[in-house]
């Protein structure tokens, strides 16, 4: 069966099949499935045993197939089955393979007529076979029988259209002959997925069975209900036929009498039955692989590509050889210092664009964190002049002092200098994470030997973890430092003399720096309602004074400009349901914000950028909300203390002072802790890694034991020196492989809208010039098998006009063919004239 084209073309497929199949690994033709989709007792699994020429479905009542049966057939010299469940096991009786499909469907679906969309995947190796994927599916039912659910309807249908709607299976869309076609579930079905009809040929089923004076000989024709590819009868066994064991092949002889003896099918009897359909589905096979052959050409010679430099590094490789695994140890650990080096410090080669590297991790913290975190241990204005006011009360005693105490302004200093030491250990900590992040990131080109990944990663983190103690140590040690003595003779502090101006000159400063901008960017405003269109993105310029947003980055349609005097910010909790970091602006005088917003929700992509805004609206003086403790709001409360407007001056004058040397000490800090941290840890880390790593792997253990290559990398060298010959040997058969076989254009497109109608009869056909019963005098009858006039679509398409079916020439002008009566002739001697 099937054309000389696919003759020649299946051998070296099947080749080709092999070359991937020696190795384990599919080939990736993508060959075309061939699902059968009807109503119940349609015969799709009659067509199926058809195809492979054995009877091995079960049979019953009711609904018979109740799981997808997904039979790959296999052109083998040999005929057998096996499952995918029972591999290794080889079924030669196919009485067994039906029991075992039985006794499957049973173990899922229970025996009470239940069903599953778990397919059954059956192989059969036949002789008589092509290479092709057949899918018998459950039939279309509406009422639910047994243990079934209510929605058996729609469970069948969704299991349907997961097989139907993939672009490389072909839909046979079984009818029965005594139904009404123009109801039928499988051609609706077929309409949904497939509209231009390029996938789905109609089969008529039960021929045999329409009542005495009926016949389907305009559906086959085309003529009534067209279909883009036609239609195909074709006569399958009888429950009789079946329970008396027929034989399938006498079954197809039986078919083939039907179709020449009957009166309105013999003159189309050529393109009729199971072989016919057969031939069909080869045609469609042959199609798919030479349009695919191409595509997967450049595919595969691109994989070869790939593997070449691999597979060279792996012939002649000998695992066990001593002086390789010296050779090997050396080069990783060279590796690894590199790489971790360059992570670090940066490097124009193989720049990461997906996220930032450790370095540029690391300057963030340093830059952004670490800043942020200094200003969230600032503590509330308020809370500060009572402290003050209560240090200076205290000093005094029992006296009034008459001038402003410098010990006031010395503890106070001190409380805040003690309230570092907290950020800058946290500092450290986030540093630390990073630089063991990188060291695992650099640990992962040495997974092909997990002991020496492993060691490496230990010593590393170990020394790591071994400075983290004394960097933690200098830190603190930075922080006593400054605490040990006030120097009030810093350059840069203003000193008593200046402490009533400071505020004044602040303001002036502060107005001189209004049209500095400190970032700009995108943000979602996030509690705008729905019914105002919901969240927004708009493009934010933040400056000293202000934050406004736009249109776009543009900057040419401003929507909105927020003063930035008496802001805060505070972060807001992650919705479930969102994606997106969230951080909002508030008026700590309890006023709107935005419109009638006392908010100003705003979100980001990603944590990163809410800390980034967040240490830039630091810059521009919004300052994230303090926590206050239940003890101090009960404090607040409750002591409403009052100063005279001489302590309130000594207070103003301490607290300008507080300011002007907390700012001295944060900036030294700011400058000192970047600076211990890359000496004591970065640069030692980096120093260790070149020069002690080796010396600590060598006086851990066995070197060799070290190298000995993971499973997986051993697999991955046998996979690749396999695949890499399998691919040299596909290539070679595709090359042997002549695309030009029998191949004919796609059928015009017909009207298919009746799909899916609710006639409730037969339909008349459309008027049309070969419509007429009746031949005009004058007229010559055509001979058997003659092709339909120009420009009406005959019974299958172009599938007519195929190399197994020949045709007669067809000639301008000319007449109907004649069409035989429906009634059947009163004598069997009586016959058409030629």
């Amino acid at each position: 069966m099937g054309n000389r084209g696919m003759e020649e073309l299946i051998p070296l497929v099947n080749k080709l099949q092999d070359a991937f199949s020696s190795i384990g690994q599919a080939c990736n033709l993508d060959l075309p499935q061939i699902a059968v989709v009807g109503g119940q007792s349609a015969g799709k699994s009659s067509v199926l045993e058809n195809f492979v020429g054995r009877d091995f479905l079960p049979r019953g009542s009711g609904i018979v197939t109740r799981r997808p049966l997904v039979l790959q057939l296999i052109n083998s010299s040999a005929e057998w089955a096996e499952f995918l469940h029972c591999k290794g096991k080889k079924f030669t009786d196919f009485d067994e393979v039906r029991q075992e499909i039985e006794g499957e469907t049973d173990r899922v679906t229970g025996a009470n007529k239940g069903i599953s969309p778990v397919p059954i995947n059956l192989r059969v190796y036949s002789p008589n076979v092509l290479n092709l994927t057949l899918i018998d599916l459950p039939g279309i039912t509406k009422v639910p029988v047994g243990d079934q659910p209510a929605d058996i309807e729609q469970q069948i249908r969704d299991m349907i259209m997961q097989f139907i709607t993939r672009e490389s299976c072909l839909i046979l869309a079984v009818t029965p002959a005594n139904t009404d076609l123009a109801n039928s579930d499988a051609l609706k079905l077929s309409k949904d997925v497939d509209p231009q009809g390029l996938r789905t040929i109609g089969v008529i089923t039960k021929l045999d069975l329409m009542d005495e004076g009926t016949d389907a000989r305009d559906v086959l024709e085309n003529k009534l209900l067209p279909l883009r590819r036609g239609y195909i009868g074709v006569v399958n066994r009888s429950q009789k036929d079946i329970d008396g064991r027929k034989d399938i092949k006498a079954a197809l002889e039986a078919e083939r009498k039907f179709f020449l003896s009957h009166p309105a099918y013999r003159h189309m009897a050529e393109k009729m039955g199971t072989p016919r359909l057969q031939k069909i589905l080869n045609q469609q096979l042959t199609n798919h692989i030479r349009d695919t052959l191409p595509a997967f050409r450049s595919k595969l010679q691109s994989q070869l590509l790939a593997l070449d430099k691999e597979a060279e590094e792996y012939r002649g490789y000998r695992p066990d050889d001593p002086s390789r695994k010296t050779k090997q140890l050396l080069q990783m650990v060279q590796q690894f210092s590199v790489d971790f080096e360059k992570r670090i410090e940066g490097s124009g080669d193989q720049v990461d664009t997906v996220e930032l590297s450790g370095g540029a991790k690391i300057n963030r913290i340093f830059h952004e964190r670490f800043p942020f975190e200094l200003v969230k241990m600032e503590c509330d204005e308020k809370e500060m002049r009572r402290e003050i006011s209560y240090a200076i009360k205290n000093i005094h005693g029992i006296r009034t002092g008459l001038f402003t105490p410098d010990m006031a302004f010395e503890a106070i200093v001190k409380k805040q200098i003690i309230k570092l030491k907290e950020p800058c250990v946290k500092c450290v900590d986030m540093v630390i994470q990073e630089l063991i992040n990188t060291v695992r990131q650099c640990s992962n080109k040495l997974e092909c030997f997990p002991r020496l990944r492993e060691e490496t990663e230990r010593i590393v983190t170990c020394h790591i973890r071994d400075r983290e103690s004394r960097a933690k140590d200098q830190v603190l040690l930075l922080i006593d430092i400054q605490l040990s003595y006030i120097n009030t003779n810093h350059e840069d502090f203003i000193g008593f003399a200046n402490a009533q101006q400071r505020s004044s000159q602040t303001n002036k400063s502060q107005s001189s720096a209004g049209n500095q901008v400190i970032r700009k960017g995108w943000l979602t405003i996030n509690n705008i309602s729905i019914m105002k269109g919901g969240a927004k993105e708009y493009w934010f310029v933040l400056t000293a004074e202000s934050l406004s947003w736009f249109k776009d980055d543009e900057e040419k349609e401003k929507k909105y400009m927020l003063p930035l005097d008496n802001l805060k910010v505070r972060d807001v909790e992650k919705s479930f349901m969102s994606s997106k970091h969230i951080f909002c602006i508030f008026n700590t005088e309890s006023r709107n914000v935005y419109k009638d917003n006392r908010t100003l929700e705003l979100a980001c992509d990603s944590q990163d950028d809410v800390d980034s805004w967040k240490s830039s609206l630091l810059r521009a003086g919004v300052y994230p909300e303090k926590t206050i403790t239940v003890e101090s709001e009960t404090t607040t409360s409750t002591d409403n203390f009052s100063m005279d407007p001489q302590l309130e001056r000594k207070v103003e004058t301490i607290r300008n002072l507080v300011d002007s040397y907390m700012a001295i000490v944060n900036k030294c800090i700011r400058d000192l802790m970047p600076k211990t941290i890359m000496h004591l840890m970065i640069n030692n880390v980096k120093d260790f890694i070149n020069a002690e790593l080796l010396a600590q792997l060598y006086s851990a253990g066995d070197q060799n034991a070290l190298m000995d290559e993971s499973q997986e990398q051993a697999q991955r060298r046998d996979e690749v020196l396999r695949t890499h010959q399998a691919l040299k040997e596909a290539l070679s058969i595709i090359g042997d492989i002549s695309t030009s076989t029998i191949t004919v254009p796609l059928p015009p497109p017909v009207d298919t809208s009746w799909v899916g109608g609710s006639s409730g009869g037969r339909r008349s056909p459309p008027p049309s010039p070969t419509a007429p019963r009746r031949m005009s005098s004058g007229q010559r009858p055509a001979p058997r098998g003659a092709p339909p006039p120009p420009n009406r679509p005959g019974p299958l398409g172009p599938f007519n006009n195929s190399a197994d079916s020949p045709q007669a020439p067809s000639r301008p002008n000319r007449a109907p063919p004649s069409i035989p009566s429906r009634r059947p002739p009163p004598s069997p001697t009586r016959q058409v004239p030629p």
